[in-house]
């Protein structure tokens, strides 16, 4: 960062008075800039025991399968905006959501939300972000097409939990 927000000024790092981290503050009007991590929230859509997947059509991992999620708005709850991602990248309207997955990535500053969530009447297609939108019983899962490991994670603690019809809420961190 290089210019305020507020004013346009030049903005310093430097650790502002009563904090304990370097922040970027302007130099003319004294704003601090919080810079905090990102939130993504999607879906593990579930329609007749099978799973509602999207083949990504933008980068990254262009060309590989994901469960339907993206970045949290302003303004809308982790479920709305988890509502609102499945029906932005798969079409799809849910249905009793469930929060079921939390994990903390702070070494990319993100915070990944998945809820438990069934597909409304069944209904689903392809939205501007997905190449592709398909259903997957457990065996049938691309598991090397697989985007991203939160995904993978997701899906191999949820098949599992879904043996014993008892779905914790699993929180974890990864860190490198």
């Amino acid at each position: 960062m290089k210019f305020c927000n507020q004013c346009g000024s030049p903005v310093a790092s430097r650790i502002p008075e009563g904090d304990d981290r370097p922040r970027f503050v302007c130099e003319n009007c004294e704003h601090i800039h919080y810079q905090n991590p990102r939130v993504i929230v999607g879906c593990v859509p579930e329609v007749d025991g099978k799973i509602l997947l999207c083949k990504r059509a933008i980068q990254p991992r262009q060309g590989y399968w994901t469960l339907p999620a993206g970045f949290m708005e302003n303004g809308e709850t982790s479920v709305q905006g988890a509502a609102r991602e499945t029906w932005e990248e798969a079409r799809a309207r849910v249905g009793d959501q469930q929060l079921y997955r939390l994990f903390d990535l702070p070494y990319i500053s993100q915070v990944y939300m998945f809820y438990r969530a069934t597909v409304v009447a069944g209904e689903f297609g392809v939205g501007p972000e997905s190449s592709a939108v398909e259903l997957f019983a457990e065996h049938e899962i691309p598991w090397r097409e697989i985007a991203f490991p939160v995904v993978r994670d997701t899906l191999k603690e949820y098949f599992s939990d879904r043996r014993n019809d008892h779905y914790p809420v699993r929180v974890s961190s990864i860190t490198r």
